[in-house]
C-alpha cells in the first residue's frame, strides 16, 4: 500500500505494468528491445470517498477509462526500470493532486451601502456627462 492521506492510499496488488516497445528514436535498438511501460491501475470504487472519485476522473481525463482503469504509459527514458518509477511516480502524483479537497465559493451579495454608493456614483457621472452636452433650445 503507498499512502497517499489518511484515507487514501493505492493498492499495489491492483497495478499492473506491461512492458511495449518504445517510439521514436534509437535506430535498430529500438525495434528489439520492450523498454516503454504501461502502467494500468483498476480503481475500486468502493474503497475511495465520492469528491475524491470525481476529482481523480476530472485530473485524470483520458488516462481514466469507463471500467475505472487508469493507464499511464511511460517512455521518456531508455531503460525499463526507470520507465516503470517513472509511471508509478506519475501515478502517486495523480493521487496526490486528486486527494486535495475543492474549496467551494460561497454566494454573497453586496451590502446595501455599497449598493447606494454605487448608484449615487452612477447618478453623478450621468449629471456631470448632461452639463457637457450643449444647451437644447428648449432650455
Amino acid at each position: 500500500m503507498i499512502n497517499i492521506t489518511d484515507t487514501i492510499a493505492i493498492d499495489e496488488s491492483k497495478i499492473s505494468f506491461k512492458a511495449i516497445r518504445s517510439s521514436g528514436p534509437g535506430g535498430q535498438h529500438v525495434n528489439k528491445v520492450s523498454t516503454a511501460i504501461v502502467l494500468q491501475y483498476y480503481v475500486n470504487t468502493q474503497y475511495y470517498p465520492e469528491w475524491f472519485l470525481n476529482q481523480l476522473r476530472k485530473n485524470a481525463g483520458s488516462k481514466y477509462s469507463k471500467e475505472n482503469i487508469i493507464t499511464i504509459k511511460s517512455q521518456t527514458n531508455r531503460s525499463q526500470a526507470r520507465n516503470k518509477d517513472e509511471s508509478l511516480k506519475r501515478l502517486v502524483q495523480l493521487f496526490k493532486l486528486s486527494s486535495v479537497r475543492p474549496k467551494y465559493r460561497v454566494k454573497t451579495t453586496p451590502k446595501k451601502s455599497a449598493i447606494a454608493k454605487r448608484l449615487s456614483f452612477k447618478r453623478k457621472k450621468s449629471e456631470k456627462k448632461t452639463l457637457r452636452k450643449p444647451p437644447s433650445l428648449d432650455d
